[in-house]
């Protein structure tokens, strides 16, 4: 797959941009995920991954063929969301909060939020780079290597990041439980 799409970048770099649209179709769900479970919102995250393939599409030129193309897009996606926080303002419209459509499944919907809002409890208290590796490895079920070369830190370095994230996950998963045993 990796000569295919070095193929196709070979190509979009002479001027064949349609067949950027290749790449696009193999890695639009994958940024779109990413994206979206670091913003929690379907108009930002849709809006960010415009960005993203965008500024993509503009640089391929500069796509070195040692990199692998997904480590590279998502290097793109990563910047993206960071200059996004960095340049967002603290305000959120209550509106934007909920995002139901009439055919929507409510109660559903309010289980997946009350779980999700329980993974970020534990996921806001990382360091934003660990909580990449873990998003990246649990969420996005990528290998050590690909994570190394998006986050620019070695295959060990990662597994160690991992490792030491998740234990103190479920130690902190553990604890918790324990209160809520003895208090109940």
């Amino acid at each position: 797959m990796q000569e295919d799409e070095f193929r196709i970048i070979a190509q979009v770099q002479k001027g064949d941009k349609e067949k950027f649209g290749i790449l696009y179709d193999r890695y639009i769900k994958k940024i779109y995920d990413f994206v979206y479970f670091k913003t929690s919102h379907k108009e930002t995250a849709e809006d960010l991954v415009s960005i993203i393939f965008s500024k993509a599409l503009e640089k391929i030129s500069t796509f070195d063929s040692k990199d692998k193309f997904s480590s590279w897009i998502y290097r793109i996606a990563r910047n993206t969301v960071i200059d996004y926080y960095r340049t967002k303002k603290q305000d959120v419209n209550i509106e934007d909060a909920w995002d139901v459509t009439e055919d929507s499944d409510i109660e559903q919907d309010l289980d997946n939020k009350e779980k999700l809002a329980e993974v970020k409890k534990y996921l806001n208290k990382l360091k934003s780079e660990q909580r990449d590796i873990i998003i990246m490895r649990v969420w996005q079920e990528m290998s050590y290597t690909e994570i190394a070369e998006i986050v620019g830190k070695s295959e060990a370095s990662c597994k160690m990041v991992f490792s030491r994230v998740m234990k103190e996950l479920r130690a902190e998963i553990i604890i918790t439980l324990i209160i809520l045993f003895v208090l109940n």
